[in-house]
């Protein structure tokens, strides 16, 4: 698939240091794609800043606009056809997909979340509520999963995961720091095995291909 293919779109609630990521790994010819939409829920996200200074376009669609998950919905995948986006990556957006869009885009939408899913993941976990419920808990290690989007919070199938230490003496903020660097390498990578075409699903597991084996 070319880059004019995979037409991406990125969804974000805050800062978009994960969307600077991706846009970095595309500058740099790391990540064959096109970045065809910045999707926020509010018109004060970091991201969509991010994305006037690199031409992207960008649009903001909120829920609570609208009466219903399906209208919502309805509204999001307009947007998407609009920009002929192929591929949607949540990068911290903090809005629950609605299952009609989640169904146009089955195994062409991925999330990423800051724990070593199904650990520490579910409603309402997000952020540095997972790092303070790390380090509450007394782990010695967490990390970063890249998952594709299904109807549950943080259940669909793992594409990628990369652990991350939780040293004695850890703050919630000090696991952040560690993990969000991780973040920052894990998901273009994972993009870019879709962009590839080195990814298939079968029911839980997602298999990537290797190339070298062939």
């Amino acid at each position: 698939m070319s880059a004019a293919d995979f037409r991406l779109a990125v969804f974000a609630s805050g800062g978009g240091t994960n969307f600077q990521a991706i846009l970095d790994a595309m500058a740099a010819g790391d990540l064959p794609a096109t970045p065809a939409l910045c999707l926020s829920d509010r018109d004060t996200a970091g991201a969509l800043d991010r994305a006037r200074a690199h031409d992207v376009p960008t649009a903001v669609c909120t829920p609570d606009a609208y009466d219903t998950p399906a209208a919502y919905g309805a509204a999001l995948l307009q947007t998407l056809a609009t920009h002929d986006v192929t591929f949607v990556a949540l990068a911290g957006f903090l809005r629950k997909i609605p299952p009609n869009v989640v169904a146009a885009y089955a195994g062409r939408m991925t999330n990423i979340h800051p724990s070593l899913l199904p650990a520490f993941g579910g409603r309402g976990m997000y952020g540095m509520r997972v790092h303070r419920a790390v380090v509450d808990y007394g782990v010695h290690w967490t990390g970063a999963t890249v998952h594709l989007v299904d109807d549950a919070y943080d259940q669909g199938p793992i594409v990628l995961q990369e652990p991350v230490p939780v040293r004695p003496g850890d703050a919630p903020d000090d696991v952040a720091a560690r993990v969000l660097a991780v973040e920052h390498r894990l998901y273009p990578r994972a993009l870019r095995l879709f962009a590839q075409g080195r990814i298939a699903v079968d029911g839980r597991t997602v298999r990537i291909d290797d190339p070298s084996s062939r």
